[in-house]
């Protein structure tokens, strides 16, 4: 995959050749930052593009009345104006271990998950930076989803670290594969250099498939199957960041949390961002005790800790209810637009473009029938930019070790910001970019 024109540019202009770091020297500015600076440029452009939430549903009264009783008394207005500790607000702390308890369906057993091991992070990306900068030296190997969410892509090749990919099915990872990649690791004495399977459990950015449990339970069984062949744990760091985006009653899946063995090699991360604001950039972990220390070392080196202004609004929110509520609200209105989405590519998108409802999150992935091409060089991406609609090219999601053609026929639709006039206009462009572009395919 060629970058475009302006991805050069802005790599050329994010690097300077002398007195640099390698990394710095190696850094590609990430391909959401190109796809957002689009949107910037055309202020007529239909972005279906960046993962953003829906702007009319953010909860300005709730977090201002918040606010407001935070800063009502001058000494409960310092506290939140003041440093913290580096591991988080204590209560918020307890209040997220017994939220992720709830999620996993403990309560009946009446245990939670230890606050003790509960990391506050400026945003879910911070946690899953540490937790990489923590385990990974260059040239060690991270076992990853086909496809998976090309951030965390950005991450391991910025600490120079190896993915390689598993295929993904409606209910997860390919165990069978899986299990492959594991023994061939084995076999040619590289599994000492793997360090964690990664997995977007929820909702998958940018599939939008759950791991089932039974998955879940497979990827930990062959984990501590080859550990001892690795001569250390073999992490399984689950990405929860769109859990609580579910559109249907039934919750989905427990998670790896719940699981015999978790303490040992479980590292859960989540998001208070996209459930209740992106604004406010508090995001969470829970990890091994070992791990989790070297987690608070490093973070304590970057920020002394999560903004405690940002930490007090959520605590109040999750203790109050509101957080709740307001989860309710976008639910339903996610739901919708999804419906929406959804019901527009059926009207627009040729019936040889392979698609399927999403049950929660932010995401439809359609895939283009051979040998139709999405990527940012391909003439369906030039003509959708002309028509004025953005989408994320496949090939993004996919790890440098996936050469085949399901690297270049996939494409991500958000509909997480655009409204539904939005959406209407903005499928109904790309449908007819479709269809024109496949007419003129061989």
């Amino acid at each position: 995959m060629k970058p475009s024109s302006s991805q050069k540019k802005l790599k050329t202009l994010s690097i300077h050749p002398r007195g640099f770091s390698l990394r710095a020297q190696s850094i590609e500015p990430p391909p959401i930052a190109w796809l957002m600076e689009q949107k910037l440029k055309r202020p007529n452009l239909i972005s279906l593009a960046a993962g953003f939430t829906d702007p009319e549903t953010l909860p300005v009264e709730e977090t201002g009345r918040i606010v407001h009783a935070w800063t009502h008394h001058k000494s409960r207005a310092r506290e939140i104006l003041q440093y913290g500790t580096g591991s988080g607000r204590e209560h918020l702390r307890i209040l997220t271990a017994q939220r992720i308890a709830d999620l996993d369906q403990m309560p009946s057993t009446g245990k939670t998950h230890d606050p003790s091991k509960v990391l506050i992070t400026h945003g879910s990306q911070q946690f899953l930076y540490l937790v990489t900068e923590a385990l990974c030296d260059p040239g060690d190997i991270v076992l990853i989803e086909s496809p998976t969410y090309f951030v965390y892509l950005s991450i391991l090749k910025y600490f120079g670290v190896q993915s390689r990919s598993i295929p993904l099915q409606p209910d997860g990872m390919d165990i069978q594969h899986l299990e492959e990649q594991l023994e061939a690791l084995k076999k040619s004495g590289q599994i000492k250099r793997l360090k964690m399977i990664y997995l977007v459990s929820y909702f998958q950015n940018p599939t939008s498939r759950n791991t089932s449990l039974a998955k879940k339970k497979a990827m930990m069984d062959l984990a501590r199957r080859y550990e001892s062949a690795a001569g250390h744990p073999i992490y399984l760091l689950e990405d929860a960041a769109y859990r609580e985006l579910s559109f249907g009653p039934t919750p989905p899946a427990p998670s790896m949390l719940s699981l015999p063995g978790a303490s040992k090699r479980v590292i859960y991360s989540g998001t208070y961002s996209k459930p209740f604001a992106t604004g406010i950039r508090v995001g969470f972990g829970i990890s091994p005790s070992p791990l989790h220390q070297t987690l608070c070392h490093l973070k304590g080196n970057q920020d002394f800790g999560t903004a405690e202004f940002l930490q007090a609004i959520l605590e109040k929110a999750l203790s109050s209810g509101m957080y709740d509520r307001h989860l309710e609200v976008i639910r339903k209105g996610y739901a919708k637009k999804s419906d929406r989405m959804c019901r527009m590519i059926q009207r627009h998108f040729p019936a040889s473009v392979s698609w399927h409802p999403p049950e929660g999150g932010l995401y439809v992935w359609a895939r283009l029938p051979q040998p139709n091409q999405t990527g940012p060089q391909s003439a369906l991406f030039k003509a959708s930019l002309k028509a004025n609609v953005l989408y994320v090219p496949g090939c993004y999601a996919f790890g440098d070790d996936v050469l085949g053609p399901e690297r270049q026929e996939a494409l991500r639709l958000s509909f997480g910001n655009a409204n539904l006039k939005m959406i209407d206009e903005g499928i109904r462009r790309l449908g007819e970019v479709i269809q024109s572009i496949m007419e003129r395919t061989p």
